[in-house]
């Protein structure tokens, strides 16, 4: 039987989503978990691999159950071998051709950047920072232009291994809230960093460094050495991916907190 599994993590004392040798990855100490449920080896496929530091509400797996379990036992049991910052939100049987990875058509980030002039503390590790203000309005503007189908390749790692830079994103916002700035990304697929480095140019857009109409100059043009640097890994959250309802999968959205309530502001 395949089972899919919705999962959260927060990526901060991980290498990143992908299994390593020596371990410390959240593939890691998932199929760790599950082995230890099932009592054989289970291997998962992620719907999209995240890179160190990056954390997810919303990230889905599936694997191929070689014991039966129950649907409770498959996430409340494999909660109790999991650390503290990685859980199981739901377990559920789907077709055994459905793949965690290609049967989505969507996924959707979210970048928290946490903009004063002091350093995070409770939201270290977890949200961006910029401590000079942004114009909120440019940024938005700039965001705008990054909509539709366009060679991305301004913004692609020069590591990643997608076949091509071609991607179609259907939301690219930007707001305000509280001393929080939110951007809201979703798209078909991304490319590696892709969201990161959209984040490091509207930065750039919203400190004056270049006007609105650079994002657009940067899809046309294709050079990732004319865009800014990466931003950091710690505010991308994975909060969705996207299936068709046939697979019979629960909504996998958690929505954050909102902010200003959540700290106080």
């Amino acid at each position: 039987m395949r089972i899919a599994l919705g999962i959260e993590y927060d990526g901060s004392s991980f290498c990143g989503w992908q299994k390593q040798p020596g371990g410390g990855s959240v593939q890691d100490e998932l199929q760790t978990a599950l082995g230890k449920l099932a009592g054989v080896p289970i291997e998962v496929v992620c719907a999209g691999r995240t890179d160190a530091g990056v954390h997810a509400t919303g990230q889905v797996v599936h694997f191929d159950a070689p014991v039966s379990r129950s649907l409770t036992a498959w996430w409340r049991g494999t909660n109790t071998f999991l650390p503290a910052s990685v859980v199981v939100r739901w377990a559920q049987p789907t077709a055994d051709d459905f793949h965690a990875r290609f049967s989505a058509h969507g996924r959707r980030y979210r970048y928290l950047l946490l903009n004063r002039p002091q350093r995070p503390a409770i939201w270290h590790g977890r949200a961006g920072w910029h401590y000079a203000p942004l114009d909120l309005a440019a940024m938005q503007a700039g965001a705008a232009q990054l909509l539709g189908e366009h060679d991305f390749s301004s913004f692609r790692a020069a590591e990643c291994q997608a076949r091509s830079p071609v991607k179609l994103v259907r939301q690219a916002e930007v707001r305000r809230c509280g001393d929080f700035i939110v951007f809201d990304f979703a798209a078909g697929a991304f490319l590696h960093h892709m969201v990161r480095n959209m984040v490091g140019s509207l930065v750039y857009v919203g400190l004056g460094r270049r006007p609105p109409e650079w994002i657009g100059e940067l899809l046309r043009v294709c050079d990732r050495r004319l865009a800014a640097p990466t931003f950091a890994a710690a505010g991308l959250y994975l909060v969705g991916v996207d299936y068709d309802p046939v697979w019979g999968l629960p909504n996998n959205e958690v929505a954050l907190p909102e902010l200003p309530d959540f700290i106080g502001a």
